[in-house]
């Protein structure tokens, strides 16, 4: 009974932690774009019409960035 006193405030300190973590990720921007990682692999690098849809991409990732600011 006693290990109750130490485990469950240690359990809602991590979970607290967890929620402040995940909100930090979702601020910062880490779930913006989760299909660019995927799709980038397909293509060759040296590509120029990659490197350009790179640019459009992000032209378009920094315009929707402002309207939300």
């Amino acid at each position: 009974m006693a290990a109750l006193y130490i485990l469950i405030p240690v359990a809602v300190v991590l979970v607290a932690l967890a929620i402040w973590i995940f909100f930090w990720a979702v601020d910062s921007g880490q779930y913006d774009d989760l299909d660019g990682p995927a799709h980038s692999i397909l293509f060759d690098e040296e590509d120029p019409k990659h490197r350009a849809g790179i640019e459009q991409a992000d032209k378009a990732h920094d315009e929707g960035k402002s309207d939300r600011e």
